[in-house]
């Protein structure tokens, strides 16, 4: 009894979920929605009293708290996107229409001007105004690191305990810690705490529940993305001995594919190697010109299965985690670096497919093994790249002629297919950072875009669609890869950027990848080239995992489904378990259970990848930051990659470092953003800044605790207002808006 008591305690949590489900908001019904009697009605009006003290709820007539129209006037949201401009966009994190929510954008409050750490799926409470064409949402308290939580750096007060300076720049008051309270934190440690009752000093006092280590030690950067993300990263004892209780496979009863020369290619710092590709002619006179591939993924299946210890960890995690220095993996490592990667030269479980290709390689047929393989080479992208350029690495010439020749050939038809598919082909470099012995960034550059990889990713997608048909056929329940055409919204706004740029648009046609492919090759030349790749990306969907199939835009393919990463990623072994299941292919086939919670189980691990990539992308940034601390003071080319109501967003060639000039620093006059323009125009002088311009900037701060840039303009390209030392407009400090343009949804 005392722990359901427990369980249902009132918190402001349950009361602001309830307010959001109440029509109108009076009490009496907030209370019957949480089902409150006796004492409890007395705990939800000193609850309200206070959320309404600090400014978290508003008051309205006969004691109700008001909504506005289809959304409350408080509620939780979650990060979406980005339009083409960079403004943020939200949607209810509870919605229950059929029709899709209205439009919300995220407006800066007057302290977080031009705040991009609002990553896509964290969670915020919010204050809603309506406008014209949906919702302004300003920030009442960021939900995505821990309501409880706080991450944050100990500072020593000798005698009396010390301080607690948040990570979160939306934190706004450090924690006092009393001496008693301090878990033995040293001075400088990174730490995690929990805020208490009562007040030291006038500041909330807290509890520090964990150490996380020196916050000068190497490494300390992406810790800090981890917790603040709540990534798990110690395996429970019951998951770790089951790793290492698994033994090597028995190879009874697996179709034996030890004769085939079934190579590993993978980047040259890959942790683990969880694909193997073959190909060679298809022999079948009826296929002249035609190749056989097979692709072959480690058996995650067989040692992680359904409703054991190791399973409910991998659930938990949902994927694997990357970071420049480290990787938090879904497994342990005698799983994810031992017995499920497919080493050189030893035998290892695995679950392939057998594909036949014609010769413009279209997929005819394919079949679905459980086999044992043994690797004969691990390649790296590089030595790939070189055999097939007719170079191989000295002592590599057999298995080039022999093994990758005949592989590359099958490409190339493959590619042709592909060409005719028309998928969404976006050139976003990938930026690769290098960590020194001393932890410290060593170097910034972008990762070589060569064949070899194109090469893995076509036949893993090749493999990832007849997982995704062989399940469709068989009438199997499946967690598909789904990625759904952009919105109409987003392709208004898009339409109106080219406009701006001199490229036609018909907003009317039938939007394809090819649509955008087409665009993207007439302004190759073009200034606005650079960033067109960024307002494509921008304008599509975010690629989710779903029970129900509705495609892939993206891949531009009826079917898909994530089949060739087991090792990092649990979408793909729950593929692997209902391909078992549908084959009969042995034990670790999908279960009844698992197959009633699919749902349930797609949404989840879309959240976890979501918020794996939230950790990398802020690990990157504080890690550049870092990188650019010590070039504080010096100037740089910077492109505009978005234009907002507070300021520009540019991005440095040189590291691809991007941060914010504030537009209360670009001169003596109020500057217009003109939205349908993509531009912010000064009202005086007419000087206008656009997306894709390219700026002379000086990097005025860099804080590696928040990731944050600072830039300012350069007098070369100030604005006239400034040089001719006009006297200013009055602007005070709220965010600029043109009142006259329609609001970017």
């Amino acid at each position: 009894m005392a722990k359901k008591k427990k369980d249902n305690a009132l918190t402001r949590e349950r009361v602001l979920e309830a307010l959001a489900k109440t029509p109108g908001g009076a009490k009496r019904d907030i209370a019957r929605a949480l089902d409150l009697k006796g004492s409890d009605r007395i705990a939800l009006k000193r609850i309200l009293r206070e959320l309404e003290d600090e400014g978290v709820i508003e008051r309205g007539k006969k004691k109700s708290y008001s909504t506005r129209g289809a959304l409350p006037e408080v509620t939780v949201l979650e990060i979406s996107g980005q339009d083409p401009d960079g403004e943020i966009l939200a949607r209810p994190a509870r919605w229950e229409g059929e029709e899709e929510p209205p439009p919300i954008v995220v407006v800066p409050g007057r302290d977080d001007e031009g705040d991009t750490s609002l990553r896509t799926g964290e969670r915020i409470l919010a204050r809603l105004s309506e406008t014209k064409n949906g919702y302004e949402a300003r920030i009442i308290k960021r939900l995505g690191a821990s309501v409880h939580r706080v991450l944050g750096v100990f500072h020593e007060i000798k005698g009396r305990g010390g301080r607690i300076a948040p990570i979160d720049r939306k934190t706004r008051f450090e924690l006092i810690v009393d001496p008693r309270d301090t878990s033995g934190a040293k001075h400088n440690e990174l730490v995690l705490a929990e805020p208490l009752s009562g007040r030291a000093s006038g500041l909330p006092r807290g509890r520090i529940l964990e150490r996380l280590g020196d916050m000068n030690a190497p490494k300390a950067v992406s810790l800090i993305a981890i917790h603040a993300h709540g990534i798990p990263t110690d395996f429970p004892k019951d998951a770790v001995e089951e790793a290492e209780r698994a033994s090597e496979v028995e190879k009874r009863g697996r179709t034996d594919l030890r004769h085939v020369a079934l190579v590993t290619i993978d980047p040259e710092d890959a942790r683990d190697h969880d694909d193997a590709v073959w190909a060679g002619p298809d022999d079948d006179p009826k296929n002249s010109g035609g190749h056989i591939a097979i692709v072959a993924i480690a058996d995650v299946a067989h040692y992680v299965t359904p409703g054991s210890a190791l399973d409910r960890e991998a659930y938990r995690r949902g994927n694997s985690a990357y970071f420049p220095d480290r990787v938090v993996p879904m497994l342990p490592e005698r799983l994810s670096a031992d017995l499920c990667s497919l080493m050189e030269g030893v035998d290892r479980p695995c679950l392939a497919v057998r594909m036949v290709f014609d010769r413009q390689g279209n997929k005819k047929s394919h079949e679905f093994i459980r086999g044992i393989m043994r690797s004969p080479a691990s390649l790296t992208y590089a030595q790939a790249q070189a055999a097939f350029d007719g170079k191989p690495v000295k002592g590599q010439e057999a298995l080039a002629r022999e093994t990758l020749m005949p592989l590359w050939r099958a490409y190339q038809a493959l590619s042709e297919a592909r060409k005719k598919r028309d998928p969404l082909e976006l050139d976003l470099p990938e930026r690769r950072i290098v960590i020194g012995e001393d932890g410290k960034v060593k170097s910034i550059d972008y990762r070589e875009r060569l064949e070899s990889m194109k090469l893995i990713e076509e036949f893993m997608i090749q493999a990832n669609v007849a997982a995704a048909e062989t399940l469709e056929k068989t009438r199997t329940p499946l967690i598909y890869r789904v990625h759904e055409a952009p919105s109409k919204e987003k392709i208004m706004a898009f339409a109106d950027y080219l406009r701006t740029i001199g490229v036609s648009f018909a907003k009317g046609q039938t939007i394809k990848p090819g649509t955008f492919n087409r665009i993207l090759s007439s302004v190759t030349e073009a200034p606005s080239s650079d960033v067109m790749n960024d307002v494509v990306l921008r304008t599509q969907s975010q690629a989710v995992y779903a029970p129900e199939n509705v495609g892939h835009f993206g891949l531009n393919l009826q079917r898909y489904a994530h089949f060739t990463s087991p090792i990092r990623r649990y979408a793909d072994l729950v593929v692997h378990r209902a391909l078992i299941r549908a084959m009969k292919l042995g034990e670790g086939g999908l279960t009844d259970g698992e197959m009633k919670k699919l749902g349930e189980t797609a949404d989840h691990i879309s959240m976890t990848e979501r918020r794996a990539m939230a950790a990398e992308r802020d690990s990157t940034d504080r890690y550049v930051a870092a990188f650019m601390e010590e070039r504080v003071g010096a100037s740089f080319e910077a492109r505009v990659t978005g234009v907002t109501r507070f300021g520009l967003f540019v991005r440095l060639k040189e590291t691809g470092a991007e941060g914010l000039i504030a537009a209360r620093t670009m001169g003596f006059e109020y500057f217009r953003h003109d939205e349908k323009q993509h531009a912010l125009i000064g009202d005086r002088s007419g000087t206008r800044y656009s997306l894709g311009d390219i700026l002379k900037v000086k990097l005025m701060e860099a804080a590696p605790l928040t990731g944050g840039l600072r830039f300012e303009l350069v007098e070369a390209n100030a604005p006239a207002a400034r040089r001719q030392n006009l006297p200013p407009r009055i602007h005070r400090g709220k965010p600029i808006r043109d009142r006259t343009s329609k609001r970017r949804r």
